[in-house]
């Protein structure tokens, strides 16, 4: 190539080109993967900062598709200002340590999801922060918990993997009394089923990974509070710590979001039924929405008709059983996750709370031989049909 054919080539394609001016619209939100944003000139930037004028900086503080999700999920929740993280572990830590300082004591529930309690029992501790686990539906015992220092309570409205529920109005009225800040992991439950903001909760936590997003590829958390002061300070903690999340994960669980009220009511009557199901194979099943559920009542009281769509089970045989269980049905997923849009079986003695030990498992009900089905929207007799397979394999 001659040098006056080179000089024929622009050498402005660098500079990007700014979308064409459309009287219509796109009807799909337009993905915006960008990290940064250009500003006019410094005091534009200043007043960004500042908050005189609104508009994004750095992906990192904030972008379009973040911004999208979570004004959705703050319509279901009831509540404005939700902070899109990058995962529902990094909304669990900008709480703790956003709102927890060195010297400060939290109460968690004795049932939260395994990582919520490494991260109480073997991280916090490294941070100056010290904890108690204490039984969810035994206010009593909750209270017991309180110290001078105590600052915070986190419990689960309906505990993962053992499905116990807590009893929220008591905890609610309790931390209210004591001035302690109320926070209230609702990934199980969802808004479908209770909006804690409406029961006195000050915070809020979503695995959007889960039942929000509801199809296993995207990986995003959630948390809002009603307390500006506290909202400012998940904000700075999720900027600092760098647990945001990504446009694509977030324009991905917008998408997902659009069914999670259809995909949320097949797969709850479907977990009904099969709740019934397994119950008749033999198992021991918790399910609230089964009288023999031990919180069956509270359940009704609290949640209504929604009893959700998270089914746990337990079979004798320990582990040799539980291994012949799964193999039986290859093409059900055994894997560490709930809330997709197909049904998957977990257990906990191998993924969530594999890091307790077995005599700690066996205090809070989980077995060798205990699982978490979470149900998903598949034809019903496909569901009872599976398991039947695995029963017989037993």
């Amino acid at each position: 190539m001659s040098d006056k054919d080179r000089k024929d080539i622009p050498d402005n394609l660098v500079r990007r080109t700014a979308f064409p001016s459309s009287v219509s619209r796109a009807v799909v939100t337009p993905l915006q993967p960008s990290v940064v944003y250009a500003s006019p000139d410094p005091d534009t930037l200043d007043a960004q900062y500042d908050g005189r004028e609104f508009g994004y900086t750095y992906s990192r503080e904030g972008h379009p598709n973040a911004s999208v999700l979570a004004a959705k999920i703050d319509a279901l929740e009831g509540v404005e200002g939700g902070l899109i993280t990058s995962t529902g572990m990094s909304a669990v830590t900008a709480t703790l340590l956003g709102l927890l300082g060195q010297g400060d004591h939290v109460i968690g529930g004795n049932q939260l999801y395994g990582r919520s309690l490494r991260m109480m029992t073997q991280e916090l501790p490294r941070f100056g922060i010290s904890h108690t686990l204490a039984d969810p539906t035994d206010v009593a015992a909750m209270e017991a918990a309180i110290r001078p220092e105590t600052r915070m309570i986190l419990i689960e409205v309906v505990s993962n993997p053992t499905l116990r529920v807590a009893d929220m109005e008591g905890i609610a009225a309790l931390a209210k009394s004591r001035g302690l800040v109320l926070v209230v992991d609702n990934t199980f439950t969802t808004p479908r089923a209770y909006r804690p903001f409406d029961h006195g909760a000050d915070v809020v936590i979503h695995s959007i990974t889960k039942l929000l997003a509801g199809h296993s590829d995207a990986m995003l958390g959630y948390v809002a509070a009603k307390d500006p002061d506290h909202r400012a300070a998940l904000e700075g903690t999720i900027i600092t710590l760098g647990l945001s999340g990504s446009p694509y994960d977030a324009w991905m669980a917008e998408r997902g979001l659009m069914s999670f009220h259809l995909r949320y009511d097949r797969a709850e009557e479907n977990a009904a039924k099969l709740a019934d199901h397994l119950a008749k194979l033999g198992a021991r099943v918790l399910y609230p929405g089964r009288p023999d559920h031990p919180d069956h009542n509270r359940a009704g009281a609290l949640l209504g008709p929604r009893f959700g769509n998270m089914v746990s089970f337990e079979i004798a045989g320990g582990r040799d059983a539980a291994n012949r269980l799964t193999r039986a049905m290859p093409d059900m997923a055994f894997a560490p996750t709930l809330g997709d849009i197909g049904t998957t079986v977990s257990h906990a003695a191998s993924s969530s709370h594999r890091g307790l030990t077995p005599g700690a498992r066996e205090a809070l009900g989980m077995s060798e031989g205990f699982f978490r089905v979470s149900v998903g929207v598949e034809d019903i007799a496909l569901l009872t049909e599976t398991f039947d397979r695995g029963f017989a394999a037993l």
